[in-house]
């Protein structure tokens, strides 16, 4: 593995592409097999497949958010601490994080199980959809400890210096899952259980990697058995870093739950299944600035514990631009093939008319995320878990919220597409406010 010392030698530019771009990859590469998931799913199940997948999407949420609570905040923490040159420390607080990850795993699954039905009801699932959402949740229920560990701990992989390692563990489960899924579709006529029992195949695969890369000669951080003992302040410090996070997840979820429930009423299940469309392709088009962001999380994590402002400055901002890049380019190739992407997922006349038009309008502001990504995900990397959680709340709460209940009522169907574009002008007009006057405090030695 490489130094993590390097984090505060090598040129800034180097860096974030040595970091960014195997984070990129992974994450395109988990996006794609989403994707692929939904376009097996459309075509071998039909409209009412995607309508199912799109309603439980919001307990998939949930329980990313919480991976993310422990695997983020374990990879703050982390990251600062090897930057402060506490090896210890920072395999303690590995320790502790996978420990918290499987009890809080099986803890979530059995209470959503217990609850299935009338959750998934209560999201907008009707009598048609219902029995192809419960299929669909059981089993992504019952394996959801290797997402925890697969996806909330590798990025503590990337943090401690080997990114390549951390994306290669998500290509194979990736990949894996590209070639599961039409298998036990098609193949095994499974329909919409199949889809589900690939991805948590290729989650277990994931989290295998993961497990063994930190048992490896390979990784700086190895598990010892005394650090499996859970120390109650250090946990509260990990869910404390991860709770931006982990709220922007639940945020997510409450707001596709409204979002379910307000397209029944001005569009159907047809608009449900358009709006998962719609959220596949956005994921698509964001994961390389997430990509982006996970990359510069360590540089700006090291460097700000080792008190380096000037190379924490210039990550951001060297960030900030490549991420408005991406974004940028990813807007122009969502408004001029709009239709031709929908139709990718479904023959359906109805969903393609309905998907195109949601589509050009739900990402009207695209070039905008890299900049509100970004500011997010630098308060998260310096331990500022306070101010990356107004921002994560600013778009999905404080003012998602009021336009999801409003603008419906005057436009429709098409009020609703509205209101994610002018949430994200808002969040990034905050988001660039609270990041100036941080960048601006970041003087002189010691922590600001």
């Amino acid at each position: 593995m490489e130094n993590p010392n390097v984090l505060s030698e090598k040129k800034i530019s180097r860096l974030l592409w040595d970091f960014s771009l195997p984070a990129i990859t992974g994450l395109l590469v988990n996006a794609l097999y989403n994707i692929v998931d939904s376009i097996f799913v459309g075509h071998g199940v039909g409209a009412i497949g995607l309508a199912a997948v799109t309603i439980a999407f919001p307990i998939m949420i949930i329980l990313m958010g919480f991976g993310m609570l422990v695997g983020v905040g374990a990879t703050t923490l982390i990251s600062i601490r090897i930057g402060q040159q506490k090896q210890q420390e920072a395999e303690k607080i590995l320790g502790n994080a996978l420990i918290l990850s499987i009890v809080l795993a099986v803890t979530l699954s059995a209470i959503f199980l217990t609850f299935l039905d009338p959750i998934l009801i209560r999201l907008g699932a009707e009598p048609e959809v219902l029995p192809y959402a419960h299929d669909f949740s059981r089993i992504i229920l019952s394996g959801s400890v290797f997402m925890f560990i697969g996806f909330g701990l590798n990025n503590v992989i990337r943090a401690e210096g080997n990114p390549r390692i951390a994306m290669l563990t998500m290509v194979v489960s990736a990949l894996l899952n590209t070639v599961l899924n039409p298998l036990f579709i098609f193949g095994l006529g499974l329909g919409i259980k199949g889809s589900a029992l690939a991805t948590v195949l290729s989650q277990a695969v994931a989290a295998c990697l993961v497990l063994g890369h930190f048992m490896s000669s390979t990784s700086y951080l190895k598990f010892h058995r005394a650090n499996f003992i859970i120390d109650k302040a250090l946990a509260a410090k990990i869910l404390t870093m991860g709770s931006s996070a982990f709220f922007m997840q639940v945020a997510a979820s409450m707001m596709a739950g409204l979002f379910n429930h307000l397209l029944v009423i001005y569009g159907g299940q047809v608009a449900i299944a358009a709006m998962g469309v719609i959220n596949r392709v956005s994921m698509l088009m964001m994961m390389p600035i997430f990509g982006i962001g996970q990359g510069m999380q360590p540089i700006v994590g090291f460097n700000y514990g080792a008190g380096n402002y000037d190379r924490v400055k210039e990550a951001v901002k060297k960030a900030t631009i490549a991420a408005t890049a991406v974004a940028v380019t990813g807007f122009i190739f969502v408004e001029g093939f709009d239709h031709y992407i929908i139709r990718l997922f479904s023959s359906e006349t109805d969903l393609i008319v309905l998907g195109a038009a949601g589509l050009k309008i739900f990402l009207l502001m695209l070039p905008l995320i890299g900049l509100q990504i970004i500011g997010s995900m630098f308060f998260q990397a310096i331990g500022k878990p306070t101010q990356s959680l107004l921002l994560s709340m600013s778009r999905q709460i404080l003012i998602l919220l009021p336009l999801l209940l409003t603008l419906p009522h005057f436009w429709g169907l098409t009020g609703i597409w509205l209101a994610g574009p002018l949430a994200d002008l808002g969040a990034t007009i905050l988001t660039g406010l609270l990041l100036y006057i941080q960048l601006r405090r970041l003087t002189g030695p010691g922590r600001s």
